[in-house]
């Protein structure tokens, strides 16, 4: 299939792990101003029939030199171009906070135009669209935005703020993605014809797990559950391991169900 360059799956994606005759394919969506790497270690708890690929956003990694995406619309507009290929197979999508909005607004997106939906739906650290609170701090300037990335304690971002010449470098990105979740204001939910799943670390003060339940409004299907796990916003990143062995579950699950 002819792409345009800026679609193309190869700009797009970065796989963590290729199979010959995949299962399935997770496709992760990073978080603001986090890059696809943060699951490259990801396949060594998944089955070895599970590809792992993680979303490559403009304006970072081996993208930086490109203009980033600062609105929703457009980024997952780029995003759904670059995986519709793949929309006839198995895809289940996890995201984590800003990536949780993105996975679920593409799966939106893909299911739209071609009628197949994913086999699952993770999201993390993240509250649905009805329920989402967006903040101002993009337009308070670059220092806000710093403060906020250590208030939510990525500790990737807070070792590369330190340096003054890498905080030049990875400024962009971050100051383009807290723009696009500025902006991205609440709205109905639109329900995927997909399960459901979402976590959230048990001292994240950005997504209380009532609100994180109301993910099940997300699902046609009725199959919605949650889990909580230690820690703050990035959990996730303390401990990968019990995460992903879930996510492993679920996705068996998925395959067996055809």
């Amino acid at each position: 299939m002819n792409r345009p360059a800026d679609v193309s799956p190869l700009k797009w994606l970065r796989w963590y792990r290729k199979a010959a005759e995949p299962r399935l394919r997770l496709v992760c969506f990073p978080h603001a101003g986090g890059a696809a790497s943060v699951f490259r270690d990801w396949p060594r708890w998944l089955p070895e029939d599970i590809e792992v690929i993680g979303v490559c956003y403009p304006g970072r990694q081996d993208r930086v030199m490109e203009p980033c995406v600062d609105e929703m619309g457009a980024l997952t507009t780029r995003i759904a171009d670059a995986l519709q290929g793949y929309a006839g197979g198995r895809l289940a999508f996890f995201g984590h906070s800003m990536g949780a909005s993105v996975a679920y607004e593409v799966a939106l997106r893909l299911q739209q135009r071609t009628g197949s939906p994913l086999a699952w739906l993770f999201v993390s650290g993240q509250l649905p669209s009805h329920r989402v609170v967006p903040k101002n701090v993009y337009r308070r300037g670059d220092d806000a935005i710093v403060d906020e990335v250590r208030r939510l304690g990525d500790p990737d971002a807070g070792t590369v703020l330190d340096d003054p010449d890498l905080r030049e470098l990875v400024l962009p990105a971050i100051r383009a993605d807290f723009h696009l979740i500025g902006t991205y204001l609440p709205r109905p939910v639109s329900p995927l014809a997909t399960p459901v799943t979402a976590y959230v670390g048990d001292g994240d003060e950005e997504v209380p797990v009532e609100g994180l339940r109301e993910w099940a409004a997300a699902t046609a299907t009725g199959r919605f559950d949650h889990r909580v796990y230690p820690g703050g916003h990035f959990y996730l990143l303390e401990d990968p391991e019990a995460l992903v062995r879930d996510l492993a579950g679920h996705l068996t699950t998925a395959s067996a169900a055809g």
